[in-house]
């Protein structure tokens, strides 16, 4: 489209075809609207509104976009050259690519409190070049950049050349993003997926379309491909030398998610960490513990060390409690005892996996007895071991059964006159034992 020509544009409005034709461009922002109202309010009801997020923002100026192309090349074919619908399309065009950079930035910063503003700035100049482009002064401004050269080495490269090529690489960035973005909410709601199969694979196809948007985006702008290989023996160079570690971590965290030896979920102990696994990424896995805290581990650790993996095969596991009785306790009646404190509460499994209760050994103050009991939810051991501890010293109590504290028995050998002189704190029995 050239720059409007505000004759033209009096003498249109003036006429019943101008006025039919801004009509038409009116319906087709009014419907693409009301669509954009229905698919949002079914996005809600499904509860996609959060996971779509901004992305939902593009689909009414695509919507209008393609409206008021498919009525300006019915209006072209049958009526005669379109002025609105013409108009029209520009705006539109740079309201989605607006839209599009603000959702691109919302992917690259999230959480950024510039953010916002960043936003409103890209939609003013964006809504400026289109202004500036409909009274004309673009192209003169277009002309004027692509005469400023910038010598590089032995080439020159005009302004405008390198205006475009960032203009042409941020756009198929923010393209690529976009569709990363669909492809990872798809494959998250693909359930019949294992968890670490998902995030390899949108791992792999973001990183996998990123270089081929960049590529695309270089060629474009007739960057020379060749000169990539001088980069990537450079880049091999530098992570022989400097980037070893992190190589191997990235390589250490496809192999986990292949091989899904860890998992989401899961509970593991891993270099004195012990907690559950609240995210695997490519170069670290998240270990969060009972008290909150949350240990990054490196990739390679797990992979070079021993991973106790508390779940891995089964969320069912054993919880031991140790306790000790005076001598001369009825065993079968303390065992008998322990297994029924155990069999009280819900959360120990039954069956194949019945508490079982046993003598340990014999110790220097008492008998150690242990209960051993089997439950399917292994992150709520702390409060079920507080919970049976509980129940064991009330029935204990009531049942008469004596857990004894440390007891030591000094005999002292010698002549009783010594002993008092050299201890006169010390009461000596008829037998020479200390009381």
């Amino acid at each position: 489209m050239k720059p409007i020509d505000f004759g033209q544009l009096q003498q249109i409005l003036t006429s019943s075809r101008g006025a039919l034709e801004l009509a038409i461009v009116l319906l087709c922002v009014a419907l693409a609207w009301l669509i954009d109202r229905r698919l949002d309010r079914s996005r809600r009801l499904r509860g996609l509104h959060e996971k779509i997020g901004r992305f939902g923002r593009v689909a009414f100026p695509l919507l209008a976009l393609a409206l008021t192309y498919t009525a300006s090349f019915a209006w072209r074919r049958y009526v005669g050259p379109p002025f609105f619908l013409a108009i029209a399309t520009p705006i539109l065009i740079a309201v989605a690519v607006s839209r599009m950079l603000a959702y691109g930035l919302r992917r690259l910063f999230p959480a950024q409190a510039w953010l916002p503003a960043s936003e409103f700035a890209i939609a003013m100049a964006i809504g400026g070049l289109a202004i500036l482009y409909f009274l004309g002064v673009l192209p003169e401004m277009t002309r004027a950049l692509d005469e400023l050269v910038i010598p590089f080495g032995k080439s020159q490269v005009s302004l405008l050349t390198i205006i475009e090529g960032i203009a042409v690489v941020l756009v198929t960035v923010i393209v690529t993003l976009w569709l990363s973005g669909l492809i990872e909410q798809r494959l998250a709601n693909a359930r019949g997926l294992d968890a670490n199969l998902r995030v390899v694979l949108s791992k792999a196809i973001t990183a996998a379309l990123i270089v081929i948007a960049v590529l695309i985006a270089l060629q474009e702008i007739g960057f020379d491909l060749t000169l990539l290989t001088v980069f990537g023996g450079a880049l091999g160079v530098g992570i022989g030398l400097g980037l070893q570690k992190l190589a191997s971590n990235y390589i250490a965290g496809f192999t986990i998610l292949l091989d899904r030896s860890i998992r989401l979920g899961d509970l593991i102990t891993v270099d004195g960490k012990h907690g559950v696994v609240t995210k695997v990424s490519t170069r670290y896995v998240v270990v969060r513990s009972g008290d909150g805290i949350e240990a990054i581990v490196p990739n390679e650790t797990l992979v070079t060390t021993t991973v106790l993996n508390h779940t891995f095969s089964s969320n069912e596991v054993r919880v031991a409690l140790t306790v000790t009785v005076a001598y001369g306790t009825d065993i079968d009646q303390a065992l008998k005892l322990l297994e029924r404190i155990a069999l009280a509460d819900v959360r120990v499994l039954r069956d194949a996996r019945a508490p079982a209760a046993l003598l340990q050994s014999m110790g220097d103050n008492g008998i150690v007895l242990e209960l051993g009991v089997w439950i399917g939810d292994p992150h709520i051991q702390g409060h079920l071991r507080s919970t049976l501890f509980r129940a064991i010293l009330k029935q204990f109590a009531e049942n008469g059964i004596v857990i004894p504290f440390p007891q030591r028995e000094i005999r002292v050998i010698g002549p009783l006159s010594m002993t008092a002189a050299t201890f006169p704190d010390v009461q000596m029995g008829s037998e020479g034992k200390t009381t």
